[in-house]
């Protein structure tokens, strides 16, 4: 081939990748114009209906992901754009379970994923919906989780400002106190409650007798004004605690 027709060539392989990429961005992006699901399905090579899932990743700067378009049977097409990355996946009868498994050897999270698309044009939902799920991965936190484990979580950092008034309704009092005597008690309410409701196993967790776990969970209920034995207040108390975890600064 002649250095001009390379040349051609090229410049119309780039143009095809950018026209895909206009495309991708309009179907994550949820526009419904005329005829874009039939145009993105031939300028993709993607089927327009299918099982897609969608992955955005919160990443440091210059630190590209690692998956490759193919990995482990299933088809990814990435975008990145600042500390954002979203993997548009063809699932074909893949289990969306086990995505997130594929994506943490791949890359470094945080990340989530949204609930499963029924065609290219359910991508925008199923983007903003992976945004969310990356939001309930608090400050620090490599994982990547899905919508699906998500839901409380989901459901409180959707609602910024009654959020901060669940922390303060519920949790006033607590936050008032010293930040290493607050501190103590939160990771103590989260050993709780990781450890089913089980002091004795909170206890093994946090190096302290049970009745230590006992004596710190009665103290939060004073400051808090609310019981742990009482499903409705625990329900409070579970939400103010994900809110509080979720407030800090994502970085």
């Amino acid at each position: 081939m002649s250095g001009s027709a390379a040349g051609r060539s090229e410049d119309m392989r780039q143009r095809s990748d950018e026209r895909g990429r206009v495309l991708l961005d309009a179907l994550l992006e949820g526009r419904s114009e005329p005829g874009l699901v039939a145009r993105a399905a031939s300028g993709l090579d993607l089927p327009e209906r299918g099982r897609y899932a969608v992955a955005v990743l919160r990443v440091a700067e210059g630190g590209p992901s690692g998956v490759a378009p193919e990995t482990d049977g299933l088809r990814f097409l990435r975008r990145r754009r600042g500390d954002r990355e979203t993997f548009v996946v063809a699932l074909g009868d893949r289990d969306p379970a086990a995505l997130a498994e594929h994506l943490a050897r791949w890359c470094r999270g945080p990340g989530g994923i949204g609930p499963v698309a029924d065609g290219l044009s359910g991508l925008g939902a199923a983007r903003r919906l992976a945004e969310l799920a990356l939001l309930t991965c608090p400050p620090g936190t490599t994982k990547i989780v899905r919508l699906e484990e998500r839901l409380p979580a989901a459901l409180v950092v959707s609602q910024p400002e009654l959020s901060a008034r669940l922390i303060a309704d519920v949790l006033g009092p607590l936050l008032a106190l010293a930040p290493a005597d607050r501190a103590l008690l939160v990771r103590t309410l989260e050993a709780w409650l990781e450890c089913g409701g089980s002091a004795g196993r909170a206890a093994g967790r946090l190096y302290c007798h049970r009745n230590t776990v006992l004596n710190r969970l009665r103290r939060l209920e004073r400051l808090t004004s609310r019981s742990l034995s009482r499903p409705r207040e625990l329900i409070e108390m579970m939400l103010a605690l994900d809110a509080f975890r979720l407030s800090a600064p994502q970085t």
